[in-house]
């Protein structure tokens, strides 16, 4: 039986809770955000999970992780998140092109990897809240750089006892990102635009989260908040499972043997989706480098490369949107796990974030991120991408894998380690219609995207997604834009407060 494993905020206060406790409050109450006491081991062998399906290792992963929630409870939220809103039975393909193995994370209903954990966080959370006998209305209250947004709205829409708020830059996501959000129907849902940036927008979610005031007025009026981002240990969870599920097919495939190492290489800005094959790692796969991909926006890569977290720098607007950011919520978690579990340490080191919008961490702590590598793509270099590995393959990939995979090409430069990788393909090249067409060097003025959509397909061969079609025409919905000051008080409004 495997051990239960409790979370803590990595701030420090407030005790343990459960697993369905952590996932139903999102953010602890001081700011800090939910971490296992241990990580747990994989109890089958990788040999043993490479004959699975990807329903059955979430299954095997997940258990390990949510141990408060009985068999029959997680195999339910596993069943209906992983159906037929997925266009292939695999769930995460992987596809080798050029020396790599691409796993394709965009195959759900948003075509974006975020898909693949907010397709089950409604049931993880119907179910916790049903187990901890909350009797209020659940309001998820989501910032987005452009696919969380669209991905938690797919998954809350119409979902009994909840509501959900999603904040974005309204001049950051791409026009089929902000078509997608603006269109969403369900009465439950509301999409505000901002006039700001991302980092204005999670900033602004984090404040109205920890307001204690609001929080026990909601209390009064039957609402409590919770958080579809990835700092909801819920979203976090369900993506470990991919980075198993990748070795396990790699394995059955014969592409590696048991016990081989594998890299993995991960386009990423919030530091959720990297975390995540860190867990995975941690869990037991063998797992040899993370290599942690930037664009512009290059926070990650200086902090790998310097120790010190500084996001005083200016703010790069790229093709690569939702990695267009400063504060990487998830490293948090990274900087307490390295300073030995030690939450005093972490919370001194975030408060001199929110201080000085930088910290600088110990070389002891440095010692123990030699698993890491960090490197970044120019926008120059992400379009060259695209159009190499696509002209040399005939394979299409979109801006963030671009990123990804520009990295992994400069990493395989500088060491010469030829060890089998594994690139998080983030999303279709289909939601950065535009982007895609320019690197591609296809000339075609005053088309809208979707029109661009039309001229993709023809080129490159590949079907436009369901998630694009569907919301040529739709309606727009949502057409509230606040500025950044006035966020709370949109909530109210919505809420009727």
């Amino acid at each position: 039986m495997a051990k239960e494993v409790l979370y803590s905020s990595t701030r420090g206060a407030l005790g343990s809770i459960h697993a369905s406790e952590a996932i139903l409050k999102g953010l602890a109450g001081d700011g800090g955000l939910y971490v296992p006491d241990h990580i747990p081991h994989l109890e089958k062998s990788l040999k043993e999970i490479a004959s699975l399906s990807y329903q059955e290792t979430a299954y095997e992963v997940m258990k390990l992780f949510l141990t408060d929630y009985t068999e029959e409870e997680l195999k339910y939220c596993i069943t209906h998140a992983y159906d037929s809103k997925f266009d292939t039975q695999e769930i995460a393909p992987l596809t080798e092109a050029d020396g790599a193995f691409y796993l394709e994370l965009y195959h759900g209903s948003t075509i974006a990897f975020k898909d693949m954990a907010l397709s089950i966080l409604p049931y993880l959370m119907v179910t916790a809240a049903k187990k901890n006998n909350v009797k209020n209305e659940i309001v998820i209250l989501t910032a987005t750089s452009g696919d969380t947004g669209k991905a938690a709205l797919a998954g809350f829409a119409d979902v009994p006892g909840t509501k959900i708020i999603v904040f974005y830059p309204k001049h950051g996501v791409s026009p089929i990102q902000e078509k997608q959000m603006v269109t969403q129907k369900g009465a439950n849902t509301c999409v505000i635009g901002i006039e700001g940036n991302f980092d204005d927008a999670q900033t602004g979610v984090k404040k109205i989260f920890t307001d204690p005031e609001l929080a026990k007025e909601m209390d009064g009026k039957g609402f409590q908040f919770s958080s579809a981002n990835s700092i909801n240990i819920g979203r976090l969870v369900p993506q470990i499972v991919y980075y198993v599920y990748s070795y396990a097919k790699l394995l059955k495939e014969g592409r590696i043997a048991d016990g081989d190492c594998i890299n993995v290489v991960v386009p990423t800005g919030n530091f959720g989706n990297i975390l995540a094959a860190y867990y995975a790692k941690n869990m037991g796969v063998p797992i040899s480098k993370l290599i942690c991909a930037s664009n512009s926006n290059k926070v990650l890569f200086d902090f790998f490369k310097t120790g010190e977290y500084d996001r005083n720098r200016d703010f790069v607007l790229t093709a690569s949107p939702s990695m267009d950011i400063l504060i990487s919520s998830n490293l948090e978690r990274l900087i307490y796990h390295i300073s030995g579990d030690n939450s005093a340490k972490d919370a001194e080191f975030m408060e001199k974030l929110s201080k000085d919008g930088k910290y600088e961490i110990t070389d002891e702590m440095r010692g123990k991120l030699t698993d890491f590598f960090g490197g970044y793509a120019s926008e120059e270099e992400t379009f060259e991408t695209i159009k190499n590995l696509f002209d040399k393959t005939g394979y299409l990939i979109d801006t963030y894998t671009a990123v990804a995979s520009c990295v992994y090409n400069k990493y395989v430069k500088e060491t010469g380690d030829k060890t089998v990788s594994v690139i998080a393909s983030t999303a279709s090249p289909y939601k950065f219609t535009r982007s895609v067409i320019n690197a591609l060097q296809i000339a075609e003025e005053g088309k809208d995207d979707f029109e661009l959509a039309d001229k993709l397909s023809e080129v490159s061969k590949v079907e436009i997604p369901e998630a694009v079609t569907s919301i040529r025409t739709a309606d727009v919905l949502h057409k509230t834009v606040v500025n950044k000051t006035e966020m709370e008080k949109a909530v109210r409004k919505f809420l009727g407060l």
